[in-house]
């Protein structure tokens, strides 16, 4: 069975019900009407709706509680859909007794993410000023903006130097507004950029010098059940790998095979 007989607000309800069952288990009419202001005939329409369609075991009615539980082999509905995130829907039900660190605010003025997808866009090269971490230095130069890319905590853009005379990854946030900006067509053939061509395989295992037990404890934790994690990446985005990963740190838990 699938969603697509659905009207679009009422499966972003029934998506919404299914992933509280998934993530906390219960979930009940006030749920519903918090989240999307509707009415109570209206959560009432919805449930029996989402009774209908997900797959069983069902979802019990607990008096007591008042509200909707999941079976242990809950399976919930059979169409494609988001399982949403546990954080959110944990957070969303438990308020005050939920905590959580706060996350760096990596953004960058839409001004310059603007011309340097524009500059993607319309090929062409594009004059900036850019303060270099490893030099401390503001640099006036051109680059040849050709590719955004994220290591999972920041965006980065892939461009030819002028300067530098090679490919290289640039942080948005790191471009000065007061950049001028100029642009003009690139007028001749850039070289090829292998490192963003061709990908390599990345492969990680629990730490050698942990017990089986911990192993096996790490595995689930990363949500794999061979002997490796295996994944493919870019292989300019290699460099990256060790630091999203806590790898070659205090604490590790991964090692690279």
């Amino acid at each position: 069975m699938n969603g697509s007989a659905l009207k679009p607000a009422m499966l972003a309800r029934l998506v919404y019900l299914d992933q509280c069952l998934t993530w906390r288990g219960q979930v009940n009419r006030k749920d519903l009407i918090e989240r999307f202001g509707i009415s109570s005939p209206q959560a009432a329409i919805d449930f029996r709706e989402y009774l209908e369609r997900v797959a069983e075991p069902k979802p019990s009615y607990d008096t007591v509680r008042k509200c909707y539980v999941a079976d242990r082999e809950h399976v919930g509905l059979p169409i494609p859909h988001d399982t949403g995130s546990p954080d959110e829907l944990i957070a969303g039900a438990a308020e005050d007794e939920f905590s959580r660190l706060p996350s760096p605010v990596r953004q960058c003025p839409p001004l310059i993410m603007r011309q340097l997808y524009q500059a993607i866009e319309q090929r062409l090269k594009i004059e900036l000023d850019y303060v270099s971490m490893s030099s401390g230095l503001r640099l006036n130069q051109w680059i040849a903006p050709a590719h955004f890319a994220s290591d999972g905590e920041r965006l980065h853009v892939r461009a030819w130097s002028f300067h530098h005379q090679g490919w290289r990854d640039y942080l948005p946030v790191r471009v000065l507004p007061e950049s001028s900006f100029s642009a003009a067509p690139i007028d001749e053939e850039l070289p090829r950029d292998a490192d963003w061509e061709d990908l390599i395989e990345i492969r990680l295992r629990p730490l050698s010098g942990l017990s089986d037990a911990q192993k096996a404890a790490v595995r689930l934790e990363y949500g794999f059940t061979e002997d490796a994690l295996s994944f493919q990446v870019r292989k300019s985005l290699e460099f990256y790998i060790e630091r999203r990963w806590g790898l070659n740190r205090p604490g590790a838990r991964l090692e690279r095979c």
